[in-house]
């Protein structure tokens, strides 16, 4: 079995002002595939990798660095490495080629410091930021991969590069490794259930904003279809997706595919379905716009929603929804639209608890749907995340005829 320790660098995390986010998401990955996780260190950014790396190196097959790979004086996670390895730095010539496309008029002559690697190291491209990582061996055979910090650059880099490394290092390359996409249930729920399912398979999640990506291998393919087939009805259907998708991604698809228009009237949520739905390039060939209703009148004058309406049943209501969505579909001309009012938090009353959240759906020629849901609340913009999340799944639905309430009523642990 393959040995493996972790190095966290960050002046930052080792005085506790900001929490690690990598070790879990690293060791459940790479027990997943058999390597054994032997040791965790968290260093400060100042120099003190240099001793602690020589250290590692010697007691470890594979040794992943995350931080110190910035501009500043500090970042020397790269020198230390290049050290260890016995090989000197040099300029990547694609790692400074994207950084100039990246940086523009704003790169400056610090920034250079993050194009260099190790001789006979390989570059790992960040997307989402301006420095690269990188891996390769000691002259001892030691692999060392070294990753930014930011978890948002971090994490796909590991699960998209790393993984498969490590994965055929370890005699797992042929192992069949699936990835599916979950939404709106949290990630401590997740992990309980797929572990209630069947233990035996080896299951990793890794969090972001509107989804949490859930990885499996280790078992047949029946017994990863049936465990799968188990989640979804345990949780919904709606909400296991298969790959690596969103549920922006999954109704744009469907838009697109039928040449169909949206609009979207929000309350509670203030705007941040409407920035979801233009996250995408070329959303303007599906979006026609948007109404933020955030106060009762604007839900009157602008969505010509009845007063006796609200006077009636409350703006957290089916009711208003229906007519909130309905008002927004008139407004823009759309083929189709939805509408979300709630309580996010972190004020409520005794009849509208926080994460109560009501949606309607309407079309043109089609009787107009509403369902009223109650989410579990990790604050006020954990309630707003899956209120959109909810939108735009039950919006998808909504346009492929099936019926909202009966799509609802099979999904659990919200």
């Amino acid at each position: 079995m393959y040995k493996a320790a972790l190095i966290l660098i960050g002046t930052e995390i080792t005085r506790g002002i900001i929490q690690d986010k990598h070790s879990q998401l690293v060791g459940k990955n790479l027990t997943s595939i058999g390597i054994h996780m032997s040791q965790i260190a968290a260093v400060p950014d100042d120099g003190t990798i240099e001793g602690i790396l020589s250290a590692i190196v010697r007691k470890n097959d594979i040794v992943i660095i995350t931080g110190g790979l910035g501009p500043t004086s500090d970042d020397m996670t790269r020198q230390c490495i290049a050290d260890v390895a016995g090989s000197p730095l040099e300029v990547n010539e694609d790692s400074w080629n994207d950084l100039k496309l990246k940086l523009g008029d704003r790169l400056i002559g610090a920034n250079e410091k993050q194009c260099y690697i190790p001789r006979g190291f390989t570059r790992i491209k960040n997307s989402n930021g301006t420095a690269d990582g990188f891996y390769g061996r000691t002259q001892e055979g030691c692999l060392i991969i070294s990753l930014p910090g930011p978890p948002g650059e971090m994490s796909p880099m590991f699960e998209d590069v790393v993984m498969p490394l490590l994965s055929q290092l370890s005699g797992h390359g042929e192992e069949e490794r699936r990835e599916y996409s979950s939404f709106i249930i949290a990630e401590a729920k997740l992990e309980d259930l797929t572990h209630q399912i069947n233990p035996s398979l080896n299951w990793a999640t890794r969090f972001q904003d509107y989804k949490i990506s859930l990885y499996l291998s280790g078992g047949s393919e029946k017994e990863m279809d049936d465990a799968v087939s188990e989640l979804r009805r345990m949780c919904g259907s709606q909400l296991i997706a298969d790959g690596c998708t969103s549920s922006l991604e999954l109704l744009a698809g469907l838009l697109r595919g039928q040449g169909l228009s949206l609009s979207c009237a929000e309350s509670c949520t203030g705007g941040l379905a409407s920035a979801m739905l233009t996250h995408l390039a070329g959303s303007s060939s599906y979006f026609c716009g948007s109404v933020v209703s955030y106060s009762n009148e604007v839900k009157e004058n602008v969505l010509s929603v009845r007063k006796e309406t609200i006077e009636e049943h409350g703006a957290v209501s089916v009711e208003c929804a229906a007519e909130m969505s309905e008002g927004v579909r008139r407004l823009t001309s759309s083929d189709f639209s939805f509408s979300i009012t709630g309580v996010a938090g972190p004020g409520e009353s005794e009849a509208k608890k926080v994460g109560t959240v009501c949606f309607a759906f309407s079309g043109r020629g089609r009787k107009t749907q509403s369902v009223c849901l109650h989410f579990s609340s990790w604050g006020r913009e954990s309630v707003r995340r899956k209120s959109v999340n909810a939108a735009l799944i039950l919006m998808k639905e909504f346009i492929e005829c099936n019926d909202i309430a009966s799509v609802t009523e099979g999904w659990a642990y919200i």
